[in-house]
């Protein structure tokens, strides 16, 4: 199957964000906190502000990196509204080295989304 990234796989209006940011909180990091709601199929919606990446290139690359993380692991996340939410100011680095960090990041959360719903009983 091709990853993709459809229109109805992300999360748009401010209704859309708040049951998200208001559900259970499944993972913190360094740099993101990732939150979810329950939904008919997973959708992803990030918030990445100035307050904590004052450059709009950063702002950028971290929406495109979390994009990428969460396309490729669509297929295998479980339904449910997604909200990746910058928590912390982002190191003083390079361009290079913040995106390969949030992808850890994401990706390591993506994953514990995964486990956790791999683990619920039924």
């Amino acid at each position: 199957m091709r990853a993709s990234f459809p229109g109805t796989a992300r999360l748009r209006s401010p209704a859309e964000f708040a049951p998200a940011l208001k559900g259970r909180r499944l993972a913190k990091g360094a740099l993101f906190v990732l939150s979810v709601a329950p939904s008919a199929q997973p959708r992803l919606g990030l918030v990445v502000g100035k307050r904590f990446a004052p450059l709009s290139v950063s702002r950028a690359a971290l929406k495109r990196v979390a994009r990428e993380a969460f396309r490729l692991r669509r297929a295998e996340l479980p339904a449910g509204d997604y909200v990746l939410r910058l928590h912390a100011r982002i190191p003083q680095c390079s361009l290079t080295s913040l995106k390969r960090q949030a992808r850890q990041e994401i990706d390591s959360h993506l994953a514990r989304a995964i486990k956790a719903h791999d683990h619920r009983p039924a």
